[in-house]
């Protein structure tokens, strides 16, 4: 017998190695938060993000059941696996969010967001916006003599391909909403 007393045949890891087996990987995910739309509960709830050093990447609040005093609380944040659990987890003990749902992982969802995008430019660089906004199908929303201003309607993703094309063209300012998001099919969040 070894001077530890471990039988042979034993397996040599000690039960006190502690090394987590997390995953490093970070991961985009949207979540909607069902709450009381009652005053400070949004407080409380990106309170919860703050505290812990968590980023909030797009949040978007609206009521959606006036009736029943509910809000829909919907955010994009990025964590690893264990982050994003702990998050939910503790989304669900905050007294007035009477449900969480990660919707990137519980199947399809559709997320849209929409900007609205100053670009200002003469000659080619204000027939080239004008022909690019209409490949993205961006309206025109106001027009000057000396600038335009589009909005877009679709994916983070489209939103961020249309900036980057504009900039060249004199991109001066965007706004952004923020992502709304629904889960597909039957299963409502």
């Amino acid at each position: 017998m070894s001077p530890l007393k471990i039988k042979k045949g034993s397996t040599s890891h000690s039960a006190y190695d502690l090394r987590p087996n997390f995953s490093d990987t970070v991961e985009r995910h949207t979540l909607a938060v069902l709450v009381e739309n009652e005053p400070g509960v949004l407080a409380r709830v990106i309170g919860l993000f703050a505290g812990r050093g968590y980023n909030i990447d797009s949040l978007t609040v609206a009521e959606v059941d006036h009736m029943g005093h509910r809000s829909r609380i919907t955010i994009v944040n990025t964590g690893t696996p264990q982050i994003i659990t702990q998050i939910k987890a503790q989304l669900g003990r905050i007294v007035d969010v009477h449900k969480v749902n990660d919707l990137t992982v519980e199947g399809p969802s559709v997320e849209r967001e929409l900007a609205l995008f100053k670009v200002a430019g003469t000659g080619n660089d204000r027939i080239e916006a004008i022909r690019l906004a209409d490949i993205f199908r961006a309206s025109v929303v106001d027009s000057t003599l000396e600038s335009f201003v589009f909005e877009i309607t679709g994916t983070p993703e489209k939103i961020d391909a249309f900036a980057d094309l504009m900039r060249p063209l004199g991109l001066e300012e965007i706004a952004r909403t923020g992502v709304a998001a629904l889960s597909r099919g039957s299963v409502a969040a």
